[in-house]
């Protein structure tokens, strides 16, 4: 599945940075466009809006019990709870719970303005590219787990950049600071300290520095050292990896489009995703292995069928001389069986006596036959009517016998199996 990244812009709906992902790995496109310019969203392409860092804030709150991402008061919970940490009135904002988050625990949530968020979803929708998923820029990279490398990220342009700060603290506790710090940077860096923006727990030393073209510059005047390289479209398709979905609460999906979306992410990580390389490969030469063991078996079966074909000729020449040309063995040897019993004047199995004294020692009780029609192979024996487990019960007893019998109207047939087959 192909994907449709949008940055959503800090203001009003207007002109949106699109990037184009073929797999989810590398990146076929990139620009910036209106809603009704951008790429279409055909069938088979997910379109994913990522919320800039700026936009959003980051809060820990326990998780009363009973209280899950599931839960209808779940918004009114957490405006509760957060109340003396927002600037805005609650019901001004969209609440979006972590994705691993559990009633009764300590969990991160994501603050962002509701009809700022809402009014650019409904762009989208209105272009004909409604957002699948929605996730963050950047998200905090310690949240009760072990943290991740600090890393250091300046974007934007020169007369605005920001710098993104994740991993410098980890912890735990419900009013701990969250590892996520966005701060704006001035164009002039030579008034500018460093310590004086780093958090107290944050060693400007161990950071991993990584800076868009337009402020790379800025980034190592600022870090005293060289940056990593990254491109806007670059750091949307990482983003887009996140576990993280802000698309919750009255912005949620259905259950069914939900698991659709993991399943397809599924598939894209299967065929495209680098880690899954071991398995893919894993999984060819499985294949592989496979075909080249039912080859192998096909070769088997089909010498040995050529084996018993050529055994089978052998046996019919030695016992018929006379057959110069093999055809068909089994055919020409019945055939040749045949002439030598009636030149011998030997009874063969289609002949009335033995018919007769075939169907004389399975009937039984049957009704008696109101006439007997002989044909070479065939007696009808009319007015006899079998049931269907009489029926059973007789053929059971002829086929051992080299017949068969079956009913026809107001008739009971008895035949040979070679005439039957």
């Amino acid at each position: 599945m192909s994907l449709l990244l949008l940055a959503l812009p800090p203001g009003a709906p207007g002109g949106y940075s699109y990037a184009l992902s073929r797999d989810g790995i590398g990146l076929a496109d990139h620009g910036l466009t209106t809603p009704a310019l951008l790429p279409p969203a055909a069938r088979g392409t997910e379109v994913v809006a990522i919320v800039p860092a700026r936009r959003l804030s980051w809060h820990r709150v326990a998780l009363p019990k009973g209280i899950g991402p599931g839960s209808p008061r779940l918004a009114a919970v957490l405006a509760g709870l957060l109340e003396d940490r927002l600037l805005d009135d609650p019901e001004r904002l969209h609440f979006a719970l972590a994705p691993d988050a559990r009633p009764g625990e300590t969990v991160c949530v994501a603050v962002c303005d509701k009809a700022w968020l809402t009014a650019h979803l409904k762009a989208l929708e209105a272009a004909g590219r409604p957002a699948a998923r929605i996730v963050p820029e950047a998200e905090p990279r310690a949240n009760g787990h072990a943290p991740d490398t600090p890393r250091a990220l300046v974007t934007g342009e020169p007369d605005e950049a920001e710098l993104i700060l994740t991993g410098c603290v980890s912890h735990d506790a419900p009013d701990a600071p969250i590892d996520l710090h966005v701060l704006p940077l001035p164009h002039d860096t030579q008034t500018l300290r460093l310590p004086a923006l780093l958090p107290d727990a944050c060693d400007a030393d161990a950071l991993e520095l990584l800076a868009e073209p337009p402020v790379a510059q800025l980034a190592e005047q600022l870090f005293q050292r060289p940056a990593q390289l990254i491109t806007p479209a670059q750091r949307w398709l990482a983003a887009s990896r996140s576990r993280w979905d802000l698309a919750q609460m009255d912005l949620a999906q259905s259950r069914r489009a939900r698991a659709a979306r993991r399943l397809v992410a599924l598939g894209r990580d299967l065929l495209y995703a680098p880690p899954w390389r071991p398995a893919r490969w894993g999984l060819v030469l499985l294949v592989a292995i496979h075909l080249v063991g039912l080859n192998a078996r096909a070769w088997y079966e089909k010498n040995d069928l050529a084996a018993r074909r050529a055994q089978l000729a052998a046996t019919l020449t030695a016992t018929f001389p006379q057959v110069k040309v093999i055809i068909d063995a089994p055919a020409q040897m019945a055939r040749a069986v045949q002439q030598l019993r009636q030149t011998s004047g030997g009874a063969s199995p289609g002949d009335l006596e033995p018919m007769l004294a075939a169907w004389a020692g399975v009937s039984g009780s049957a009704a008696m036959p109101a006439a007997i029609d002989y044909s070479p192979g065939q007696l009808r024996l009319t007015s006899v009517k079998l049931t269907t487990d009489q029926m059973t019960q007789i053929n059971a007893r002829l086929r051992p016998q080299g017949y068969q019998i079956q009913t026809e109207s107001d008739a009971a047939v008895l035949r040979t199996l070679a005439e039957v087959s």
